[in-house]
């Protein structure tokens, strides 16, 4: 689980999936913690992951158990960011359950450490999350951001995610009002990032 280090001198984080995650009970069993932690940590601080409160442990334990479960029998993809032995980022996505659309998948939550911002580490698990996907053979991977996250937003566009619609106003938090962003990435064969046809 060490960092491995770039051409330039910075550390990357160790990227694991999983199995790796799930081969060690003790490595398992911290790895829900400090998801837990990231993730109370993170929303607590206002961050849009899906909750106006803090998740509770076991909460998150549940959800972590249903994506481990899913990526077991090809349906999700789960990774986690470490830098040395700590816990610094988490992200899967799911494969939708209606039968109309099984070969697409939705990029659920990319989560990072406050700490570890600006280090890499969302892009480093998002372009693992998108090479499981197109191992597994999803077609198209969606997500949807807040539309305040510029950040993220950011990110996703660089990554080939392109912006397909939204909805004003839709994400309450309080009396707060944000837009609901919906990207996709195109990953079938003979499209462009941008998810067009190519003429070659």
């Amino acid at each position: 689980m060490n960092p491995t280090t770039t051409s330039s001198g910075t550390a990357e984080p160790a990227i694991l999936d999983a199995t790796e995650l799930t081969s060690d009970p003790e490595l398992e069993a911290r790895f829900a913690e400090s998801a837990h932690r990231i993730l109370a940590d993170l929303v607590r601080a206002g961050a849009a992951l899906g909750w106006v409160e803090p998740p509770e442990p076991r909460e998150v334990a549940e959800l972590l158990g249903h994506v481990v479960n899913a990526a077991r029998t090809g349906d999700g993809s789960l990774r986690a960011a470490y830098f040395g032995g700590r816990l610094v980022g988490l992200g899967y996505w799911l494969r939708y359950a209606r039968p109309t659309h099984r070969p697409h998948a939705d990029l659920e939550k990319v989560a990072v450490d406050a700490a570890a911002q600006g280090r890499g580490v969302g892009r480093a698990l998002t372009a693992a999350l998108i090479s499981d996907a197109r191992r597994a053979g999803i077609e198209v991977l969606t997500l949807d951001a807040r539309g305040d996250n510029d950040h993220a937003l950011d990110l996703y566009r660089s990554l080939g995610f392109t912006e397909y619609g939204r909805l004003p106003d839709f994400v309450a938090v309080g009396e707060r009002r944000y837009d609901k962003v919906f990207s996709m990435l195109d990953l079938r064969r003979g499209r462009d990032a941008r998810g067009r046809l190519r003429r070659d």
